[in-house]
């Protein structure tokens, strides 16, 4: 399944832990700005340290960068194809508007995505988890 339980996909849209896609990743939804792309230290459900080290979500500018590329190169294709006589500062005005609005949602995707590089889904993680606190 492309979109199911077990795939990176999942967990990435859900913005689930990447281990068990049960746990948040997230404190809050991303556009609470109080929280803004904050994350548990630990995934609540199967005990996963987000941060493997510090620093570990420097990388996720990488991705954030990716993404901001890919919304202006999918606005500026959308408006030379449906919009041709569109002026070029409206094109602006409308590009830079999607990206400071898209801002905390990109940044939240960038990191839900580059933890999902790192880990991967384990369905037996929860069982071992319980396992490991009664003791």
């Amino acid at each position: 399944m492309l979109f199911g339980k077990g795939s990176r996909l999942y967990s990435i849209f859900k913005m689930k832990c990447p281990r068990c896609q049960e746990g948040d990743f997230f404190l809050s939804h991303p556009y609470s700005m109080k929280n803004i792309g904050k994350t548990y230290t630990y995934c609540p459900n199967c005990g996963l340290k987000y941060e493997k080290e510090i620093g570990f979500y420097y990388g996720a500018m990488y991705v954030s960068y990716g993404l901001g590329v890919a919304l202006f190169v999918a606005c500026w294709v959308s408006f030379n194809l449906f919009m041709p006589q569109a002026n070029i500062w409206l094109q602006i005005c409308v590009i830079s508007g999607l990206s400071i609005f898209l801002s905390p949602y990109l940044y939240a995707l960038s990191k839900i995505i580059w933890a999902n590089i790192f880990f991967s889904y384990d369905p037996e993680a929860i069982e071992r988890f319980k396992e490991s606190s009664k003791s």
